[in-house]
């Protein structure tokens, strides 16, 4: 335990010194010794809220750019058309949100164990004072934050590091083997709707899955990609899992249509559906690879759990927040505005190796995800099930050449691993090179 939280604490430390060197355009003016808003008797600095928003802001935009290559202008987009409400104006007050929910969390540390040390203190102090060397007077003038505000953010990081693993550990989850299931299988999914499809191109398509099911029943165990593209080489073979077994559970469905899922389930190991099985939207030839595919269920078992233990996370500091007394002041808190006009971004640098250098980049990911679900109002965003994104997948591969084989089960396990603490994976590298980031201005 001693060893993990050394880790973890790094990790925060990183995920905060990445800040490096700020700079920006374009703010009002912020007085960051003015208390913001006040929890629990406790007041909050506008210079911490200011520093965390800025920090946040940065790792969003670096995100979108990393994901989709471009932010665009994301914070001017409305989310509420009867209030007007910006992207950059919600994501104030959730960005807030997430302060004051980092003050409760420190006050909740002891429950779960968790302290910060002289060492982390020193540590903290030390990373403190050179991000104040490494930003320049404007730059921290426009921040409106402190030396000892920076030691307060990163104090508050730290403990919301470590404190997320106890939390989620509390949650009493049992999956079982039987409700988790997968059934794994193959199958050529051909579109036949879409305003650009005549009646005869849909006729079309359907003779050429007849053509491709005609095949696979002649030969069950024929690669269907190889198939299919002998028919057709626009189509693809995919490969997906479904639930073996019904359940009441809302996280324990399949996210292909019934039809599909029930004509899956009357073939056993390496049969081919003997028709197609039609949509609204697409023809299918399906064929059962594995009824009880062990290494998919496992998979999937550790992601329900995974979720529950996310969900549980979420009920548990969104009560916090419920139940603390809470006060905000809008008037200092309207002179904090994120815009895309006003940018912060985040430049890499190398610097000095160290043991536990090799965590940065998992708390840069770890903190900016955090954000971009805080400004999405969506706490789920990590534990949201591929089987969706593979079947919108499958429509575009009846006109796109495509992989012929898509592992769900790893994409699940990729997905919810960045909603784990990257704890676990600072015990697994040593003596990587550091990362130290610093940002410049995006004019």
């Amino acid at each position: 335990m001693k060893k993990i939280v050394k880790n973890t604490t790094v990790v925060a430390l990183s995920g905060v010194m990445a800040i490096g060197m700020l700079s920006g355009c374009g703010s009002k003016s912020i007085d960051g010794e003015k208390t913001v808003a006040t929890v629990d008797g406790t007041d909050i600095p506008m210079g911490v809220v200011s520093l965390y928003a800025r920090e946040s802001q940065a790792q969003t935009v670096a995100m979108y750019k990393s994901f989709m290559g471009s932010a665009g202008n994301i914070w001017s987009q409305v989310v509420d058309e009867d209030a007007g409400t910006t992207y950059g104006e919600q994501a104030v007050g959730q960005f807030l949100e997430q302060v004051e929910l980092m003050y409760i969390m420190k006050e909740k540390a002891a429950d779960y164990g968790v302290e910060v040390t002289s060492d982390d203190e020193t540590a903290i102090a030390d990373a403190a004072a050179q991000f104040m060397q490494d930003n320049d007077e404007d730059t921290l003038k426009e921040l409106a934050v402190s030396e000892d505000q920076v030691k307060t953010l990163l104090e508050l990081e730290t403990c919301r590091q470590r404190i997320y693993d106890p939390i989620r550990n509390e949650a009493e989850v049992n999956i079982t083997d039987e409700e988790a299931q997968q059934s794994s299988f193959s199958y050529v999914s051909i579109s036949i709707s879409g305003d650009d499809l005549t009646d005869d191109d849909i006729a079309t398509r359907k003779e050429q899955a007849q053509e491709i099911l005609d095949k696979m029943k002649e030969d069950p165990t024929a690669d269907m990609g190889e198939t299919a593209k002998a028919v057709d080489d626009t189509y693809s073979g995919l490969t997906g899992t479904i639930f073996t077994n019904d359940s009441d559970d809302e996280d324990i469905s399949n996210s292909y249509d019934d039809a599909v899922v029930e004509a899956l389930r009357t073939l056993k190991d390496g049969e081919v559906y003997g028709e197609l099985v039609e949509t609204d939207s697409s023809v299918y030839v399906l064929r059962m690879d594995k009824v009880n595919d062990q290494d998919a269920t496992a998979s999937k078992k550790e992601s329900l759990e995974n979720t529950k233990r996310s969900e549980y996370y979420s009920e548990t500091t969104q009560k916090w927040l419920d139940d603390a007394d809470i006060t905000v002041n809008d008037k200092v808190l309207s002179t904090l505005t994120i815009t895309d006009e006003h940018s912060f971004t985040i430049k890499e640098t190398t610097a000095d190796t160290s043991e536990d250098a090799a965590d940065t980049t998992d708390a840069t990911e770890d903190t900016a995800s955090e954000d971009v679900e805080a400004a999405d109002e969506s706490d789920d965003a990590d534990t949201a099930e591929t089987d969706a994104a593979k079947s919108d997948s499958a429509e575009e591969a009846d006109t796109t050449d495509s992989a012929d084989s898509t592992d769900e089960t790893a994409e699940e396990d990729s997905a919810d691993s960045k909603a784990e603490d990257s704890s676990e994976s600072a015990d697994s590298e040593e003596n990587a090179e550091d990362t130290a980031e610093e940002t410049t201005e995006e004019n």
